[in-house]
């Protein structure tokens, strides 16, 4: 199975070639929940701390600043422990 991908501290110039300036804003509160991803999703970690759990894998702790891909078809439990506030593209 395809695992998460993090670049941690994700650098500017990189940023702002993949246009993450212009993606959409997710935002949630603490909470606990199951995701599956559809499709493959790149997320950029403005705020906040969550750790995301596979099914059947071990725990991943993401936080600002990390740029992060989850693979599609991935199932998983997001725990928010911190506000989230992200920027994301599908595909």
């Amino acid at each position: 199975m395809p695992e998460i991908m993090i670049e941690a501290d994700a650098d500017a110039t990189h940023l702002a070639r993949l246009g993450v300036d212009r993606w959409p804003v997710w935002e949630k509160e603490v909470s606990e929940f199951p995701w599956t991803y559809d499709t493959e999703e790149t997320s950029y970690l403005l705020a906040g701390r969550v750790i995301v759990t596979p099914a059947g894998g071990a725990p991943v702790e993401i936080a600002a600043g990390d740029l992060v891909t989850f693979p599609a078809g991935m199932a998983c439990t997001w725990k928010i422990v911190e506000p989230l506030r992200k920027r994301y593209r599908l595909g």
